[in-house]
Order: C-alpha cells, then structure tokens, then sequence
C-alpha cells in the first residue's frame, strides 16, 4: 500500500471519528495538516497575522462542514480548497497584496516539492557563491510574484510551491483544468516578464 492510500484511510478514520464529535481525532485533522494550510495561505495574502487568522477560520470551517466532506478527494485538498478560497477572498476585499512572505519557513515533510519551492527553499548548495546567488534570485522571485493578480499568483503557488497537480489545482480553485492550463501558462510568462524587466 503506498503512503498516499495509507494517509487517505487514515483521514477517513479520522473524518468518521470527527463526525461522530471525537475532538481529539478533529484536533489530529488540525494537526496534521495546519503547518502546510497556513504556509500556503502566507504564502498568497504574504501577513503573518492574516495567514495565521485565516488558518484559524478555515480549521473552524473544516470542522463546522465536516460532514458535508464526502470523500471524492483526499481530507487535504478538500481542506486546502477551503483555505484557499477564503484566502482569495480575504485578499480580493483587502489591498495587502505583496508577496513578502514567499521565503516563509515551511515545516513540511513532504518529498513532493514544485520546482519554485525547491528554488526557494534549497540552503543544501555546498558553495557560499551559489548560496548567496541563491537567495539574490529567490528575492528576485518574490517580488515578481508580488507583481502578479491574486488568480496568477495561486496557481503558481499551487503547482510550483505546493507541486500540485492540474486536477487538484482545479478541484482547489474551482475551475476547469483547462483553465488552470492557461492560467498557470499566462502566470508563468508574466513572471518570466517581470522578471526580465528587474534584470
């Protein structure tokens, strides 16, 4: 069995123990779960206290829709996807729109990281000369993303941050997977773009 299935039957445990008003499998689902959510969402609204605030309220409306959770994706895209959309709508009401935060600490475990996350993240360079270029670029990165409208902005940080597929990107957003296709197309160019004009 692969670690993706055997993490899939234990959030549907977890789930089901939920429902059935187990608070301590609700406070695992949290737990679990809450370090990659609030990057993710600082990522995108680029505040501490806001990601922090708004990892609060979508654990809040995780649990509050728990039994409307019916299992055609995994617990974490279906609570991502939450996460997600209020954050967009946070940052649609709000003008706090750079991208400060890109360079966050990330406490996740997970071997599947897109390649702009790798780039950001990667202090493994054995060459100070490297490292120091490193990091010059990630800065470079941030504030082009910075520079990029909210629905660009997500689904870069969905597929090269968080390295998530086209399908879970659709699932997330709420969007048809050919949209996400030209979406993350007219992203990627207007960053190469921007990029180009810092240079």
């Amino acid at each position: 069995m692969t670690e993706a299935a055997k993490t899939r039957i234990d959030d549907a445990v977890l789930v089901q123990r939920c429902r059935q008003g187990d608070s301590a499998a609700a406070e695992r689902l949290i737990l679990k779960y809450q370090s990659r959510i609030y990057n993710a969402i600082l990522r995108i609204c680029a505040n501490h206290d806001d990601a922090a605030e708004l990892t609060q309220d979508t654990f809040v409306k995780v649990i509050e829709n728990i039994d409307k959770f019916e299992g055609r994706s995994s617990f974490y895209t279906w609570a991502f996807r939450i996460g997600v959309n209020l954050t967009l709508n946070y940052c649609q009401r709000s003008v706090k729109l750079g991208l400060k935060s890109l360079d966050a600490e990330d406490n996740d475990d997970d071997n599947d990281k897109g390649v702009l996350k790798k780039l950001l993240t990667d202090d493994s360079l054995p060459d100070p000369a490297v490292v120091a270029q490193n990091k010059d670029l990630c800065r470079l990165v941030v504030k082009a993303l910075g520079k990029l409208d909210d629905a660009q902005r997500a689904v870069i940080v969905l597929r090269d941050i968080e390295g998530m597929n086209y399908a879970q990107i659709a699932e997330v957003l709420d969007i048809e997977l050919g949209t996400v296709r030209s979406r993350l197309s007219r992203a990627r160019t207007n960053l190469r773009e921007i990029m180009e004009r810092m240079f």
